[in-house]
């Protein structure tokens, strides 16, 4: 019996309802559309900061999806440097997070180039740097191999495994990609949009490297939906819309895997979660004009590396309540220098006293205009 979709005889050929999907499809052009208007409209520091905000929380949240947590301050670091952008506060980044950095870039940014095996495999080198992932060495950069037994999607506990999804054999994987990229780099009927869905599933099923599969397959959707949009820049995250959607990304990928060929359920999910990730910029705009009001009545030029660096972690949301100590941890400064340093920006009246008491006096942002 033939379990997976591409052990049926008509694999790869996909095909769906469209009448089911052209409302939804609509919409979505739409919304792009506007989008783009939108911020074209702010003007190019503005759109910098918009999409630095965008790139930043779909790297963190495409890794967030595999269980893997990456620090904030380094991922926007890593993107800023790298994008030749000139912003306060920047920080040392890992060499993990570098690499799934530049994959990402060289996803959306260069979204016009082919997708070509060497080019996979550099992104796989580049999210696995030292050659392991946790504590397991993988072979990196190249087709994975079963030497370890048949790539499988797996849950639970030992003596309780759960098997969700197995790939097809490794002797197949060069034949499947190389199927897949003729695919991808050529000219095809289908919508923009459509195609970034129906790469998405159709990397991820054949599942082609030992780890990271997860991550390049929605590398892959974003750089398709760059194609679609035919711009650079990302305003809106898929990613952090498939996190939210973490449970039902994971079980219509297993209904779709174990279905037939007629995946208009997978496109209709993929198209409505793409929609809910549109609806979502609005939140992101406003963040992005809130630091922009912000920085605008305090221009980080009149302040110190310290204070410039503690302000945006402020403005992108700290955790907890900053005090003394704290700002001298981070800041890594004596007290003393926290102290000035903070008592210098009540005086700007960029900060001010939490109102609420206890034992250390913790401080917040200013924004009243």
């Amino acid at each position: 019996m033939n379990k997976y979709i591409y052990q049926k005889p008509e694999w790869p050929q996909f095909h769906w309802n469209d009448e089911k999907l052209t409302a939804l499809l609509a919409s979505i052009r739409n919304k792009q559309g506007r989008l783009l208007g939108r911020m074209e409209a702010l003007g190019f520091d503005l759109r910098s900061e918009a999409q630095l905000e965008t790139l930043t929380i779909n790297i963190l949240k495409t890794s967030e999806i595999e269980g893997e947590i990456l620090n904030p301050e380094q991922v926007r670091s890593s993107i800023a440097r790298r994008l030749g952008m000139d912003i306060g506060g920047l920080v040392a980044s890992d060499r993990n997070i570098d690499g799934v950095v530049e994959m990402m870039l060289d996803a959306t940014q260069n979204f016009k180039a082919p997708l070509t095996q060497e080019r996979l495999f550099g992104w796989h080198a580049s999210l696995f740097p030292t050659g392991r992932s946790g504590m397991y060495k993988i072979k990196t950069g190249a087709w994975r191999d079963d030497d370890k037994g048949p790539m499988q999607v797996v849950s639970g506990g030992y003596g309780r495994e759960k098997v969700h999804f197995e790939a097809p054999a490794a002797k197949a994987v060069k034949t499947e990609m190389r199927r897949f990229l003729e695919w991808f780099n050529g000219k095809t009927n289908i919508d923009p949009v459509l195609k970034a869905s129906v790469a998405h599933l159709w990397f991820i099923t054949i599942h082609p490297f030992e780890d990271g599969n997860g991550r390049m397959a929605r590398a892959i959707a974003d750089m398709q939906l760059a194609r679609a949009d035919d711009s650079s820049q990302r305003f809106y995250s898929m990613s952090a819309q498939i996190q939210r959607e973490r449970n039902d990304y994971y079980n219509i990928l297993e209904s779709s895997q174990k279905g037939t060929l007629d995946i208009s359920d997978w496109l209709d999910w993929f198209l409505k979660c793409l929609n809910r990730s549109l609806d979502s910029t609005d939140v992101l705009l406003a963040k992005v004009l809130e630091k922009a009001r912000f920085w605008d009545r305090f221009p980080a030029a009149s302040l110190n590396d310290r204070q410039t660096l503690l302000l945006n972690k402020l403005l992108d949301g700290f955790e907890g309540k900053l005090t003394t100590s704290k700002w001298a941890k981070i800041a890594k400064c004596s007290q003393d220098t926290a102290l000035r340093d903070i008592q210098d920006l009540m005086d700007k009246q960029a900060l001010i006293k939490e109102p609420a008491g206890g034992r250390s006096t913790s401080y917040i942002l200013n924004m009243e205009q």
